[in-house]
């Protein structure tokens, strides 16, 4: 690390102190330090500096602010002091412009508030009978293997499943240039080159946008024309009660932000369930009962309480790998966090990827552990804001019950139908690049079950 520079003075008589931190290499900062090892520069970093310190990283100069007070400061956003969009946008606005996570404020909450109305009780329960049928088709076509790829089938999977949830529709031909589009505007967030150059990150990121929108568009008028229950249509529908709705730029916005949302940190979780599970097979044997207890091969709404030991495995799987591994933001006014001077147009990114590691909040933080999150231990309780995959606050994830709908009912016909393992040494390496997904495309040895009961 380089000398401790301040971020900014304070301002005179103010009793404030400036933000501590250093920019790191010449250049490159800490960029490749934190797309390489996340957790062990933060480690550092907060030993160093504590909870709030500045480094330069992807092109700007950040501050970090870490730790469950540092996320609740921030997502809480008391007298809206942080923007939404002017922390996302430098990375991800080109490619998911005006999604609902980027937006601010009064906007934020009308659109949000209309939004609800494709993720109401009773749409979810419409969703879940849609899922079932897709999970089996494609579980169906799963072939034993000793390096059978988790990853690249089970993000083709909830692909599948966004489209036919949110879409109504099969994308058969299309499914790879589409998925490809989702790929590529994902990963653009994080590129060092931010401009237009051919087959760079950046330059595949604006494509795969073009696309979507193309394909978005074409489909919009027959969507709008319908009464289907698939959320395409709904987002066409849906109203508040002022009667005010979406125009069609809003409802293509919001298309491609939660369809990117509703596979990739689906595909995520999943794949780090698969992975956790694989080494933990009695917790794998444990939701199996439980699924088989149920006595039914798709799963409806009202099971999903009924899975407990699915929640808490996917509790503990959110917090050993955050989809979403850091949440930036940008000050609209000046601000303080413990004692220290924040200047409005400061970037700042909390990250839930480091608190879910803090030994300081969690007993044996590396380790997978699900019984940390039931009823005797409720160790997430230490305090609100020590578990936040979900993000908190106002733009607390608007999709966080259809994740969970989508997560369990994969799982459970998986875990009927299916046994598998990893050898004992394997560790899943994380690529992470963009959002955190294997970099070896996660091979498990894949048994199909000789009796499903």
């Amino acid at each position: 690390m380089s000398s401790a520079v301040p971020f900014a003075p304070a301002p005179a008589g103010s009793g404030l102190k400036p933000i501590p931190g250093d920019a790191g290499l010449p250049m490159i900062g800490y960029t490749l330090q934190l797309m390489r090892n996340p957790l062990k520069v933060g480690r550092e970093r907060y030993d160093r500096y504590g909870p709030i310190s500045w480094a330069s990283a992807f092109g700007l100069r950040m501050v970090s602010m870490v730790g469950p007070d540092a996320n609740e400061f921030v997502l809480r956003n008391k007298g809206d002091l942080f923007s939404n969009h002017q922390g996302w946008d430098y990375f991800i606005g080109k490619f998911f412009h005006r999604g609902i996570m980027l937006l601010d404020f009064d906007e934020h909450r009308w659109h949000r508030k209309i939004m609800q109305q494709a993720f109401k009780t009773e749409v979810l329960r419409d969703y879940i009978v849609r899922m079932g049928p897709g999970i089996s088709h494609a579980l169906h076509d799963w072939r034993e293997d000793d390096r059978f790829l988790f990853f690249p089938a089970i993000k083709q999977l909830t692909l599948d499943l966004a489209t036919d949830v949110f879409m109504g529709q099969q994308l058969d031909d299309r499914a790879n240039a589409i998925n490809e589009a989702f790929v590529d505007t994902v990963r653009a967030g994080t590129a060092i080159l931010r401009f237009n150059v051919p087959g760079g990150r950046w330059s595949k990121g604006l494509r795969g946008r073009r696309l979507l929108e193309d394909f978005f568009r074409r489909e919009l008028p027959n969507k709008r024309n319908s009464d289907a229950s698939d959320l395409f249509s709904v987002l066409c529908r849906a109203e508040t009660e002022d009667g005010e709705s979406f125009s069609d730029d809003d409802v293509v916005n919001h298309m491609i932000f939660l369809m990117m949302a509703a596979h990739d940190t689906t595909t995520i979780t999943l794949c780090n369930m698969i992975y956790w599970l694989a080494r933990h097979p009695e917790w794998q044997q444990r939701i199996r009962e439980e699924s088989l207890a149920l006595g039914k091969t798709q799963l409806d709404y009202d099971d999903l309480q009924k899975m407990e030991s699915a929640s808490l495995a996917m509790k503990e799987a959110l917090r050993l790998c955050s989809p979403v591994p850091s949440i930036p933001r940008r000050t609209v006014r000046d601000a303080e966090f413990q004692g220290h001077y924040i200047p409005a147009g400061t970037l700042v990114s909390i990250s839930p990827f480091f608190t879910h590691f803090m030994p300081e909040y969690w007993n044996r933080p590396a380790t997978f552990d699900p019984e940390r999150f039931a009823d005797d231990r409720r160790e997430d309780k230490v305090h609100p804001y020590a578990w936040v995959p979900f993000g908190g606050g106002a733009h607390k994830c608007i999709g966080l019950h259809f994740a969970e709908l989508q997560v369990k009912a994969v799982l459970h016909q998986l875990v009927q139908q299916f046994e598998w393992s990893v050898d004992a040494d394997y560790r899943m390496p994380l690529d992470m690049t963009s959002l955190p997904v294997p970099k070896d495309k996660l091979p498990v040895r894949l048994r199909r079950r000789q009796a499903v009961r």
